[in-house]
């Protein structure tokens, strides 16, 4: 009797011309007994089992089936279940991954199998039945539905599934823990992958070309649209926007309790939230209407922090919201101590992200050791709705007339900043007058950025009637390099960027908005944010270092192409469909562009010249199109570095909701291998070195430069490439900086050195503990200085300030 393949692959058939059973799968085993889906039994033989894995790996030719099958078997019990043998085996590959990163290639296969099967148990055999069948669960929505029934044949034959072999596992895993569509009642997966992102693509597609076009770019993991939209898409709730923005609940009752009810009902859709809070009275203020006071923002955020907890998006992730509080605002030092660990937990919020929001003469008061006052929204309201001149002039006015609560030392309100960073990693600086002055929409009086998002990459005015809105995505640099060339394949890029535009814009269009302010705001001006990750790939397949000067001109130009062509691209749309409803209120319709607010002139004058010719006569379809969001879990399932970051480290945990998975630098590895250094010394040598190389001397110098994590780079070095790709973000960018031990003069310099080079905003202020800082920086003697001390050096040289470590 002829003995079945692997459980994973009985459909597969071994291709013409496959590995040849070596040697080594003759020996003796005992056949191994599983029990089938159905109860039944069968005996599998290890021989066999070995050789259909082995079939699987054309390319891997350092991924061993015979280990993962031996490390597998250690773990088999008598009559075990075949579902189990499947995982043990995909668990076996996953564990040599820190050894030899092809085992991640091998891992996501043999999940790939596991997936495969599951679907099938379904019923489903093609796209469209998956499709049919979420229809008639109630997952998928009746126009997705009939789309797909009407175009079957054309996209059914579109799938390939060949192009899941570019997932690595723990990007595999991800998809299918999160993002694949269950049963609602069995809980099995019923699309595989590629429907998967098919199924995206139908979504937001009018033709069956076009969706098998959008569907060829993702398949290839050129571009990924945000989570909102890979969850949502063609689904029976299609809220796929990314961000909402909204405006300081009024100094109300109803206004206040409505905000919450606004956040919930946004989160509940997995949107991420920034909320403003300028206009809330502060603590002290008198309540006219009961002849009592206030007792400030913070009870108001305890309440909103509860809720942000119990609201989770759809069941996928927990919800989440940044509070943005500006710096004059006088119960601004009890909102920094907001995420603080110790002191009276009903003054504590620790679901609540926090955020600055600076104005300039904030930061100026600082570097002149000035004073700073603070003022009660309530008595100066103007100030919430100002920026520019026009703050300054109304800030010093009142400041003038004695309308303040109180005057501090302005560095030393900054300092407590700078320690609620260092704490906590949270109180985010974002500075209000470069989003607002540098802000396409506010080219007309009256319109006034409040705040940033979640993530602070999106820059967009709000008022009451107006909750701004973004839905994102990301292009994936590391599939467009030009290794020859030295460089990016930039016709590649901008055919990409032109595709993601369109289908950005086309989520305005078929978007589920939770309240009416959203909708209302999308449909007036149109936002996207089309945004980037992989850069830090881009410059290892390239061996550039970080902070080489060639990285930072690469950078600028990847960002300037972006810009052109989604530039381009919403011009086309605007003479298709029409420019956006507010298009004459932006500063576009006056031919002023983003780099033109940074005072940046590119090279390319005449291309711009004629673009801007185009902006100013055909008008434009959106009113802003760059953002680049942290892309956390969209770069781990291309298996590319997030964002615009450097790499933290080598070799780490990724800890996620789809478990705990080890992962290697495999730029690393190609290299150490070209130079023979990949060994058990070696990489144990890693593993002692938290993920760093540079206490490794047998590694080559340049290859220890090329390999610094963010740790052992100047931060400055993040700064200046932020700015210099910033004149080309017309919205903003999620900008990590990293600093093991964060020291208060450090953080001061970087932090101000940062608002001098024009940035909108900063985000997370990531740092490492103690333990792990001593193991790779050793010992070092260094003078102490007190905090006033540490201050004043830091802010007089900001440009310098690291280099005295």
């Amino acid at each position: 009797m002829k003995t079945d393949l692997s459980p994973l692959h009985a459909e597969l058939k071994t291709p013409s011309g496959a590995h040849a059973l070596d040697a080594e799968l003759h020996h003796d085993h005992a056949l191994l007994s599983v029990t089938r889906p159905d109860g039944t039994m069968r005996e599998l033989d290890p021989a066999v089992l070995q050789a259909s894995i082995a079939a699987l790996f054309d390319g891997l030719e350092d991924a061993s089936a015979e280990r993962i099958v031996g490390r597998a078997l250690e773990g088999t019990f008598e009559a075990m279940p075949e579902v189990e043998l499947d995982r043990l085996l995909v668990s076996a590959a996953a564990a040599l991954v820190p050894e030899e990163p092809a085992y991640s290639f091998a891992a996501a296969r043999l999940l790939h199998g596991v997936i495969r099967k599951e679907v099938r148990s379904l019923g489903i055999t093609c796209f469209s039945d998956a499709i049919e069948l979420g229809h008639r669960e109630g997952v998928i929505g009746d126009k997705a539905a009939a789309f797909v029934a009407e175009h079957r044949d054309v996209l059914n034959a579109g799938i390939d599934d060949t192009r899941s072999q570019r997932f690595g596992y723990f990007g595999l895993q991800t998809v299918y823990d999160r993002y694949l569509l269950r049963h609602p009642t069995e809980r099995k997966v019923f699309e595989t992958p590629q429907y998967f992102l098919l199924r995206v693509a139908v979504g937001l597609s009018r033709t069956p070309e076009e969706a098998l076009e959008f569907y060829g770019l993702m398949s290839r993991l050129r571009y990924l649209p945000s989570s909102p939209t890979l969850f949502n898409s063609a689904t029976r709730h299609t809220q796929m926007s990314s961000c909402y923005l909204l405006d300081s609940p009024e100094d109300t009752l109803d206004g206040i309790y409505k905000r919450y009810h606004d956040i919930a009902r946004l989160s509940k859709f997995a949107g991420g939230i920034g909320v403003a809070w300028h206009r809330v009275r502060s603590r002290g203020s008198l309540i006219r209407g009961t002849n009592g006071h206030s007792r400030g923002i913070v009870p108001w955020l305890k309440t909103l922090d509860s809720s942000v907890a119990a609201v989770n998006q759809g069941g996928r992730r927990k919800g989440a919201a940044c509070v943005y509080l500006e710096t004059w605002h006088s119960d601004i030092e009890e909102f920094l101590d907001l995420r603080e660990n110790t002191g009276d937990e009903a003054r504590r919020t620790h679901n609540l992200n926090l955020a600055n929001w600076v104005p300039d003469l904030f930061m100026e008061r600082v570097e002149q050791d000035g004073t700073w006052s603070l003022f009660d929204p309530k008595v100066v309201p103007e100030l919430t709705d100002t920026y520019g001149a026009a703050f300054r002039r109304v800030y010093t006015e009142a400041e003038a007339a004695g309308r303040f609560v109180k005057q501090v030392p302005a560095r030393a309100l900054y300092l407590k900043m700078m320690r609620s960073l260092a704490q906590t990693g949270n109180g985010w600086m974002t500075f209000k007058d470069a989003c607002n002055s540098k802000c396409n929409q506010t080219g007309r009086q009256g319109y006034v950025v409040h705040s940033s998002n979640l993530c602070t990459e999106i820059v967009e005015v709000t008022s009451q009637g107006e909750t701004a809105v973004c839905n994102l995505g990301s292009l994936n640099l590391a599939r467009f390099v030009d290794v020859p060339g030295g460089g990016i394949d930039e016709p590649a890029l901008r055919e990409a960027v032109q595709l993601a535009v369109t289908f950005l814009d086309r989520v305005i269009d078929i978007n589920f908005y939770p309240t009416d302010e959203a909708r209302a705001s999308n449909q007036r001006w149109r936002p996207v944010g089309l945004g980037l990750m992989g850069l830090q790939d881009v410059f290892y397949k390239l061996k550039l270092a970080f902070d080489d000067p060639r990285a930072l001109a690469l950078s600028t130009r990847i960002q300037e192409v972006i810009y052109q062509q989604a530039l381009a691209t919403s011009c086309d749309l605007a003479e298709q469909y029409g420019p956006h409803e507010a298009f004459k209120q932006t500063r576009a319709a006056v031919g002023e562009l983003q780099f033109e607010s940074w005072g940046v002139t590119p090279d390319d004058s005449e291309t711009w010249g004629a673009l801007r010719e185009r902006v100013m006569r055909v008008g434009l379809r959106n009113s802003l199109l760059i953002a680049i969001a942290p892309t956390a879990t969209i770069a781990s399932i291309c298996g590319c570095y997030e964002c615009v970051e450097p790499m933290v480290s080598n070799l780490f945990k990724r800890e996620t909701l789809s478990g705990d998975f080890l992962q290697i630098n495999g730029y690393l590895v190609e290299d150490l291998k070209r130079l023979g250094l990949w060994t058990d010394e070696v990489r144990e040598a890693i593993k002692e070195g938290n993920g760093s190389i540079q206490h490794i001397e047998e590694i080559p110098a340049d290859v220890r430069a090329l390999y610094r994590t963010a740790w052992e780079l100047k931060q400055r070095v993040l700064i200046d490439m932020a700015a210099a790709r910033g004149a080309y973000i017309d919205q903003s960018q999620s900008l990590n900086l990293f600093m093991e031990s964060p020291e208060l003069s450090r953080l001061s310099s970087m932090y101000l050195y940062a608002w001098k080079k024009g940035l909108k905003t900063t985000y997370y202020l990531r740092s490492r503990p103690a333990t792990r800082i001593a193991q790779t920086s050793g010992k070092r003697t260094k003078k102490t200085y007190t905090e006033a001390e540490q201050l004043a050096c830091s802010l007089e040289n900001p440009e310098y300030c690291e280099a005295c470590q």
